[in-house]
């Protein structure tokens, strides 16, 4: 009976040791799941190229002759790693377009807002008086010039 009662210890520890190894593989696989799912929100493996979030513009006419006219864009990156890499601006008509573009290499990146503020100066010299329109990445402003600024 002794050792009929041991055999039956040792297949409860068998199988309690195979249970235990069931855990573990269950838990390893959940903990590589957490991982992967983990580092694709925070690893971007190409280079992203966008368009700038502007949340408002201010515009600054200098006193000067000829007039001088700054924008003042400012906004959200949607990282720290994401960087201002160019700035155009074209005209039609009385508007001027105005694109902030982005640059972020790849790599892990914490996810946190990082504000900017950029300083666009606006090439109006030689333009006629009147009322212009001023788009960056789609936030509009006005201005007036009341002369000719030549």
């Amino acid at each position: 009976m002794c050792l009929t009662f041991t055999k039956k210890i040792r297949r409860k520890q068998t199988i309690l040791k195979g249970s235990i190894n069931m855990n573990k593989k269950i838990l390893l696989i959940g903990l590589i799941i957490l991982v992967v799912f983990f580092f694709t929100g925070c690893l971007s493996i190409l280079p992203t190229i966008g368009l700038a979030s502007v949340d408002e513009i201010d515009i600054l006419i200098l006193e000067s002759f000829p007039v001088q006219i700054n924008v003042i864009a400012s906004g959200n990156l949607p990282d720290p790693c994401t960087e201002i890499s160019e700035i155009n601006q074209e005209r039609e008509g009385n508007t001027f377009f105005v694109s902030i573009k982005t640059y972020r290499s790849p790599g892990p990146c914490i996810q946190v807002l990082a504000p900017f503020e950029e300083t666009i100066p606006l090439e109006v010299y030689g333009l006629p008086a009147g009322t212009y329109t001023v788009d960056v990445n789609g936030v509009q402003g006005t201005f007036d010039l009341e002369v000719d600024n030549i």
